[in-house]
C-alpha cells in the first residue's frame, strides 16, 4: 500500500503519542477496531494521522465501559470507519445514526456520573485519612 497524504508512523511512535501500549494497539488492530493503514514489506504496521485520531477516540471511550463492538459501532456512526457508507443508513437494530448516537451519549453520561460519584467518595476517604495522619 502506498503512503497516504500526511505523515505515517510505526506502532512505537503511535504508542508513545497516545500513551497506549504496543500490545493494546496490536490487539485493536487484530480485532479490526484500528486496522493499520498499511504494512511495510517487512510486515510492520504503519499508521496515519487519521489512525492516531481514531485511537484517541477509542482511548476516550474505554473508561466509559463500551465493548469493542460498541466502540466499532460508535466509530462507524461518527464516520471514522474509513468507508463511504459508514455514517449513513440504519444500524443493525433499525435506529438511525442520530438515535444510536443519542443512546451511546446517554450511556456515556450515566457512566461518567457514576465515575464522578466514585471519585468524590475516594476524595472523602483520602481527606479522612489525611486528617488522621496529621
Amino acid at each position: 500500500m502506498t503512503a497516504q497524504t500526511g505523515s505515517t508512523m510505526h506502532i512505537g511512535e503511535l504508542a508513545e503519542r497516545t500513551g497506549l501500549s504496543l500490545r493494546t494497539i496490536r490487539h485493536y488492530d487484530d480485532v479490526g477496531l484500528l486496522p493499520a493503514t498499511a504494512r511495510t514489506e517487512g510486515g510492520f504496521r504503519v499508521f496515519s494521522e487519521a489512525d492516531a485520531s481514531r485511537l484517541m477516540l477509542i482511548k476516550q471511550m474505554k473508561p466509559l465501559g463500551f465493548s469493542l463492538e460498541e466502540m466499532a459501532d460508535i466509530l462507524g456512526l461518527l464516520g471514522t470507519e474509513g468507508t463511504a457508507d459508514s455514517a449513513d443508513g440504519a444500524g443493525a437494530e433499525g435506529a438511525g445514526p442520530p438515535a444510536r448516537l443519542a443512546e451511546f451519549l446517554e450511556r456515556a453520561e450515566h457512566q461518567r456520573a457514576k465515575m464522578a460519584r466514585n471519585l468524590s467518595q475516594a476524595d472523602e476517604f483520602i481527606a479522612m485519612l489525611g486528617q488522621r495522619v496529621r
